[in-house]
């Protein structure tokens, strides 16, 4: 058995340890997912897959081979969150190396709580790899699949000073006429976000664009 393998299947033991079949039908329809839940804390999912990462110290290549496994062979929702839980160890936080696989588990998750979560990943990557990552988030942004383009819109969440206004623009811009509603939400979150940073320039911004309602409450909530 390799060593990528033991660690996944740690991960999964861990899960089905601390497993809560009472809890777990709630969270499976309060995110309305047709694959179960064990019924494990988010916060705890994390905390079990970096505890077995630790124990095996895996490289970048571990990393992403035993992120993907998870995810493919994923029975549960948490062994799927587990496997985002690896792509934010120290060893892969801002690898462009891992760009592919975060748009491949946005693609495939295809559900916000999946998203939101990649976001903070490429928001990473921006801060390590300004021009390349900005690169890829624009070409997402006009991506087939809204889920990507959401993850595109919301890559930026919580950078503050760091934000690239430009970038934030454009990836509103071109996609402020989408009707889908978690594209219009995402929009209107990314900037009450960054209006905690720059509150001027949000509502600079929401004068000069033609935003849907959503949207636009959103965008204004704390101004």
């Amino acid at each position: 058995m390799s060593a990528m393998s033991s660690m996944t299947d740690e991960i999964k033991a861990a899960l089905i340890a601390e497993a809560d079949p009472e809890r777990a039908p709630a969270q499976q329809a309060y995110m309305k997912s047709a694959m179960p839940f064990y019924g494990v804390p988010m916060p705890r999912v994390r905390e079990l897959a970096r505890a077995v990462a630790a124990r095996f110290s895996p490289d970048l290549a571990a990393v992403e081979a035993a992120s993907r496994e998870l995810w493919d062979a994923a029975t549960h929702r948490e062994e799927r969150h587990a496997a985002l839980a690896l792509t934010g160890l120290r060893v892969a936080k801002g690898r462009l190396e891992l760009a592919g696989l975060h748009e491949y588990q946005a693609r495939t998750g295809a559900w916000w709580d999946f998203t939101d979560e990649i976001a903070h990943r490429i928001a990473d990557l921006l801060d390590a790899h300004p021009e390349e990552a900005a690169a890829l988030v624009r070409a997402w942004s006009r991506s087939d699949t809204f889920w990507v383009r959401r993850l595109a819109i919301l890559s930026q969440l919580q950078r503050k000073t760091r934000t690239d206004t430009a970038l934030l623009t454009e990836v509103i811009e071109v996609n402020a006429a989408d009707s889908e509603f978690f594209i219009r939400k995402a929009i209107g979150w990314a900037l009450r976000n960054y209006a905690f940073t720059d509150p001027d320039w949000v509502r600079l911004f929401v004068d000069a664009h033609t935003l849907s309602p959503l949207s636009y409450r959103e965008a204004i909530k704390h101004l």
